[in-house]
């Protein structure tokens, strides 16, 4: 049986945010706000510098032994409101909660930084990510937006209310 550790980023995890990142982007294309190519550019400083955690943004990777095998990250926007992002797990890590102990992470580290909602933005037509993120909490909101990589794609927002 193969343990799962999921954590935030430190700077000596660049490599490894930054593979599984990209992988996460070319296996779902459409389903994040940036796009394989803007974000293979970016500089490996830029890499380190994400992988540092701040009350602003922390990254989590989830590791199968040394192996990233799945991401999801915590950010406030400049709004104010916290998000889930970058959310996504290997193909063969699939359906073994891996993608419910990232969720879970990223719940914490909202509630731990002051933010009693946490949002995301998913296109309904991603059946299974809709009916996931449900099963963790979250609600459709009457919100649509434009998806930044690809503006043809409307994604709906929805968002988890911290336990009083």
């Amino acid at each position: 049986m193969t343990t799962i550790h999921i954590r935030p980023t430190t700077p000596a995890d660049w490599p490894a945010l930054k593979a599984t990142r990209l992988a996460s982007l070319l296996d779902a294309p459409t389903a994040f706000g940036v796009s394989h190519a803007s974000a293979a550019a970016y500089a490996d400083a830029d890499w380190r510098q994400r992988a540092v955690s701040t009350a602003q943004r922390t990254f989590f990777l989830a590791f199968d032994g040394e192996h990233a095998i799945g991401i999801a990250a915590q950010v406030v926007a400049g709004n104010g409101e916290c998000n889930l992002i970058a959310m996504w797990v290997q193909r063969e890590y699939r359906g073994m909660a891996v993608a419910q102990g990232l969720v879970d992470a990223v719940k914490r580290q909202a509630v731990a930084t002051g933010h009693a909602r946490l949002v995301l933005d998913v296109a309904p037509e991603n059946a299974r990510a809709a009916a996931f993120y449900q099963k963790q909490g979250f609600v459709f909101l009457p919100e649509w937006e434009a998806l930044e990589s690809h503006p043809h794609i409307q994604v709906q927002k929805m968002a988890w209310l911290a336990p009083a």
